[in-house]
């Protein structure tokens, strides 16, 4: 396995943790900034507030893309499998 491979193994793991964490992130950001944006425009300061939207919008995230994210790790698990045979001289 040349250092070509070992690129290559590193790029589509990369890829992966992108695509199915990518997702999660930025519903739980969008969710904060909309949360912060209402506390700055009413003054009100609780955490609370903050954090409650942030487990929602997660928790729906994960409903709605939870079945892309299942096959895009099975996929990967899949390929790095596949890869084994090529690790040996």
């Amino acid at each position: 396995m040349g250092i070509d491979d070992y690129i290559r193994v590193t790029q589509v793991g990369l890829e992966t943790a992108l695509y199915v964490g990518g997702p999660i992130l930025l519903l739980g950001l969008a969710a904060g900034l909309v949360v912060s944006i209402i506390q700055a425009a009413t003054q009100i300061n609780d955490s609370a507030l903050a954090f409650i939207p942030k487990i929602i919008a997660t928790f729906i995230g994960l409903v709605i893309f939870g079945n892309f994210m299942l096959t895009k790790m099975i996929w990967f698990t899949t390929w790095l499998y596949n890869q084994i045979p090529n690790v040996a001289p």
